[in-house]
């Protein structure tokens, strides 16, 4: 008597390549894209040597860079992020990031003049948006 063998699953190989891309691109999604320079998707992310101080300036920036130093504050938090252009201060509500994080952070541009005998001591920075 001979044995008929019956293919369950003809075309498996199919299968398994349609699955690893979209496994591989879902892995992806889930980590943070700016690791491998990619920014978000449709930002255009302006480099922080480019930021130009201006007063009642509304129109949010989107910057990207690596957390270099943390200061809490009462009710907020303020990070200075840097890339190879300059560093910038930001004030946010995020408690979570750690220094060396990379970020990609939308905010709108602040100045506070801070004059002392006659010298202008302020300090430029992005409050969140």
């Amino acid at each position: 008597m001979q044995r008929v063998r019956t293919k369950i699953f003809p075309n498996l190989w199919i299968l398994r390549l349609g699955l690893a891309p979209l496994m591989l691109s879902g892995l992806l999604g889930c980590n943070n894209l700016s690791e491998y320079g990619i920014n978000a998707i449709g930002v255009n992310v302006t480099a922080i040597g480019e930021l130009k101080p201006q007063k009642n300036n509304n129109t949010p920036v989107y910057v990207q860079g690596k957390v270099e130093r943390k200061v809490p504050l009462l009710e907020q938090q303020m990070y200075q992020i840097g890339d190879s252009t300059g560093k910038v201060w930001l004030l946010t509500n995020q408690k979570d990031w750690k220094l060396g994080d990379k970020v990609v952070f939308k905010g709108l541009p602040r100045y506070e003049s801070i004059p002392i005998s006659g010298a202008e001591l302020g300090e430029f920075y992005l409050e969140e948006k």
